[in-house]
């Protein structure tokens, strides 16, 4: 009985039950919001709405993608020794930082809301839905640094909780305006989806705040960090400790942010263009977008839901792996490897077998598309090699191959993006869906050749 309470006191299991259990619910209500979304605006309406999310992807690139990362190294390190003074110093120059560059994004794109939509997503529609999400992008970068500093202490329930709140309100709002403007007579358009996801970051930017300035209460109680700082420092002293401070960060920060950056400029423009490339291969611009609707909006997150197991294990598989590797136990790391391998393919061929029993009648049933229907059976091969290659990368990331994963994923993205300019003009979208089989096969084949060899290595290093 003892072990078992030792078991269930891991961090690691205990903070992967808490992100599974609550990515599985958001996810459950976010599935099904997308299919009350499809029902309501259609398959162009959602494939308009879609096409902000590369806009989305790269403001959170820019602004606080690095950060949040390296927040969570430093503060996971400072807290360890019990050096709280320091992680808050840590926290508080990440957020300000954040916060410097998220309001000249949010400018830029409010700004520039009409140019953005016509040059670079090549569809004019999507300007007033950009205006309103710019100001989205601060209050995401505050919760961003809030939950790396919580991620770094290892308290999983308070990101977890964010990411629920920011959820059911985004949820509750969108469903609030749409039955209100039926009381009122008036017409509901996309733009109050993207109204919600504003209210939504809301929501998850409060409880975090929250949460922040209860954990400060808890760790200096009223006054003790005055008498903790014997004199009040000078402005030179507070100059002196945040310039470093900031500038550890930034050493981190800045090559995260770049890698993700160059891999969300490839995916934004695989996303811009697989609507652009549909009218090539002959359709009107409403049937490329109610075909990008249908995939990205209804077919792909049925595709996904699975993943919120995977996800979390990586998450915090990642710092566990590493602390493994840093210490020397590598049968750690090898049993990690190929434990990781044998769960994913079991999962992902229990759901590939699940999609290709019951995706057509889940396109039929939840959003009332054959199109759907027959994008699940397509994809439904992605499962056991997008688990493996998800779960990988956490691994490799742990042990300090991080540029390493990053190529893989570069190599995967420019082999779909070929798919993208010359499959999809000759085949329509079964060009695009092949692509992507392609890319998820050879990323998780890099994946797993690097992974075997390091568990190779370790093998020989326990007996030697």
């Amino acid at each position: 009985m003892k072990s078992l309470q030792i078991k269930w006191k891991n961090p690691l299991i205990t903070g992967t039950a808490i992100l599974t259990l609550t990515g599985l619910v958001s996810r459950f209500i976010g599935f099904f919001y997308r299919v009350f979304l499809s029902n309501v605006f259609g398959a162009e309406g959602m494939g308009i709405y879609q096409l902000i999310s590369p806009i989305l992807a790269l403001s959170f690139s820019l602004t606080v993608s690095g950060i949040q990362t390296a927040i969570s190294k430093y503060v996971a390190s400072e807290t360890s020794t019990h050096d709280y003074r320091n992680s808050f110093r840590t926290l508080w120059a990440g957020f300000l930082l954040a916060m410097l560059l998220s309001a000249a994004c949010a400018s830029a794109i409010y700004l520039y809301a009409d140019q953005i939509a016509v040059t670079f997503l090549l569809e004019e529609r999507t300007a007033p839905l950009l205006r309103i999400i710019a100001l989205s992008i601060p209050m995401a970068s505050v919760h961003s640094c809030i939950n790396g500093y919580f991620y770094g202490i290892r308290k999983t329930a308070i990101p977890a909780f964010s990411q629920l709140a920011e959820q059911v309100c985004r949820v509750g709002s969108v469903y609030l305006i749409y039955f209100i403007c039926l009381k009122h007579g008036l017409t509901p358009t996309i733009s109050f989806a993207v109204v919600g996801l504003v209210i939504g970051e809301s929501a998850s930017m409060i409880v975090s705040v929250a949460a922040i300035l209860v954990r400060a209460h808890h760790v200096f109680p009223a006054g003790t960090y005055r008498r903790a700082a014997h004199l009040p420092p000078t402005l030179s002293t507070i100059y002196t400790t945040y310039r470093h401070i900031t500038g550890k960060l930034l050493q981190l920060a800045v090559p995260l942010s770049a890698n993700r950056l160059i891999l969300n400029l490839l995916q934004s423009v695989e996303a811009i263009y697989i609507p652009n490339r549909l009218m090539t291969y002959g359709l009107n611009n409403a049937d490329a977008l109610s075909i990008y609707g249908v995939l990205t909006g209804m077919s792909l997150p049925l595709i996904l839901f699975p993943s919120a197991v995977t996800n979390s294990i990586s998450v915090l598989l990642l710092p566990v792996v590493s602390e493994a590797d840093a210490s020397g136990n590598q049968a750690a790391v090898k049993r990690a490897i190929l434990t990781s391998i044998r769960c994913c393919l079991l999962l992902g061929f229990f759901c590939t077998a699940m999609f290709l029993l019951f995706g057509r009648l889940a396109g039929r049933l939840l959003y009332g598309s054959e199109l759907a229907g027959s994008f699940i059976l397509t994809l439904s091969f992605l499962c056991p090699f997008m688990y493996i290659a998800s779960m990988l990368n956490s691994i490799l990331n742990g042990l300090g191959k991080t540029i390493q994963t990053f190529l893989f994923s570069v190599v995967s993205l420019l082999l779909r993006l070929l798919f993208v300019f010359f499959a999809i003009p000759r085949f329509g979208i079964q060009g695009y869906l092949w692509g992507i089989l392609a890319s998820q096969m050879l990323q998780t084949l890099l994946c797993t050749v690097s992974a075997l060899h390091i568990s190779q290595k370790a093998h020989a290093t326990c007996h030697s």
